[in-house]
């Protein structure tokens, strides 16, 4: 089956932009909340979960948004983090894009609700 894209959109309220993308771009930030631990070599990441590893490049980083693909993916698919913040409302808010099967997609964003609130205790939000 074809993966298919998919996208979530996470409040986070009034935190700090610049505390949350250091959660979402950095070695440390990541091993944080999303793995074991991470480590970088240019644009490469290892990610280490329980004795495992998988290893992602990172596509592309802008201000607030960055794009990894896993190594051993097509490249037409990737998981993207952009942060976004509100000038009316002063809240932050976090759009994680990724692809997943039809059938497997009910559970990969599961597998994000979970990470994302251990990011926002990590956090304080």
């Amino acid at each position: 089956m074809k993966k298919e894209k998919y996208h979530i959109e996470y409040l986070f309220g009034k935190i700090s932009t610049n505390s949350l993308w250091q959660k979402l771009s950095t070695p440390f930030g990541l091993s944080e909340w999303f793995a074991d631990d991470v480590t970088k070599d240019d644009d490469l990441l290892t990610f280490y979960w329980n004795g495992t590893t998988h290893r992602a490049y990172i596509v592309f980083r802008r201000e607030t948004s960055v794009r990894f693909r896993w190594e051993d993916a097509p490249t037409t698919t990737f998981f993207e983090f952009d942060v976004k913040f509100n000038d009316l409302t002063g809240a932050t808010s976090l759009k994680v894009t990724d692809f997943a099967e039809p059938d497997e997609k009910e559970d990969a964003i599961m597998l994000w609700n979970t990470q994302i609130d251990e990011l926002r205790r990590i956090i304080g939000a």
